[in-house]
């Protein structure tokens, strides 16, 4: 069973900062994690390989830092890893962005199943997957919560928010999976020494067969005209008094004196 498993490099929500100038993230300085939905996209393909065999490639499309995240993969039990990185790849939307990992997955041949996170932390727009599921065209089963493989089917639960669905699919197949579909491993020391020692192979512009038009900046139809920080609203008050009744009753008279009643 041959998977790959697209990840991504994000910077820890905790510390985003925006540049009002550009409109985009500022990267340097802020610390970066392995998107934490890819690590669930990750352990679900190492699982798949431990019950019917197989291989796990992970790829990612980022800058040269990018393999910081790679090599954590590497740590977690993945075969191998490759790294898109080309200036071209720049400034690319979530089109752009699919478009060209759609290209490196072609480039490596037989693909049994692609596993994503349902979404990244930084963008959250869970369109990556499925977009390049319709680059390839193969089907696709978004916010997956469990997998089941039988040969080249597979029975999946698609989660929904009353419930869930079950879909059976033939591979090739894209799935987009959710947090409570597992708990991803903790790399081992032996598994990091590992990684570590790993060489990763950079695939530039010209290592893989992408149109031009498609990919970066160029390649990219959405663009970003303002991003701001909300107004931090008011803290509420806390009406006190020394009885239900008398508290309701200020409550109403401040609502009457501000015309909301």
């Amino acid at each position: 069973m041959e998977i790959v498993v697209c990840v991504k490099q994000v910077p820890d929500t905790t510390e985003v900062k925006i540049d009002p100038v550009t409109n985009t993230l500022i990267r340097q300085g802020v610390p970066s994690i392995v998107n934490p939905f890819d690590k669930n996209a990750l352990e679900a393909a190492l699982q798949l390989k431990d019950k019917h065999g197989g291989k796990v490639t992970v790829i990612t499309m980022g800058p040269p830092q990018a393999k910081d995240a790679l090599k954590e993969c590497l740590a977690m039990g993945a075969d191998d890893a490759i790294l898109m990185s080309d200036r071209a790849f720049g400034g690319a939307d979530t089109l752009a962005t699919s478009h060209t990992l759609a290209a490196g997955i072609k480039k490596l041949g037989k693909v049994d199943i692609i596993l994503c996170g349902k979404q990244a932390i930084d963008g959250d727009t869970a369109q990556v997957g499925p977009e390049i599921a319709e680059h390839l065209d193969i089907p696709q089963v978004t916010y997956v919560s469990k997998i089941e493989a039988d040969g080249d089917k597979l029975r999946v639960e698609r989660e929904q928010e009353e419930g869930y669905e079950v879909i059976e699919v033939s591979t090739p197949a894209m799935l987009t999976v959710v947090k409570s579909i597992n708990d991803p491993r903790t790399p081992t020391v032996k598994g990091t020494m590992k990684a570590n020692r790993k060489e990763i192979p950079v695939w530039t512009v010209n290592d893989v067969p992408v149109e031009a038009e498609k990919i970066g900046l160029k390649g990219s139809p959405t663009q970003v005209r303002k991003i701001f920080t909300p107004k931090q609203r008011t803290q509420g008050e806390i009406i006190q008094a020394d009885t239900a009744r008398a508290a309701a009753a200020l409550l109403i008279q401040k609502l009457s004196d501000a015309k909301i009643v």
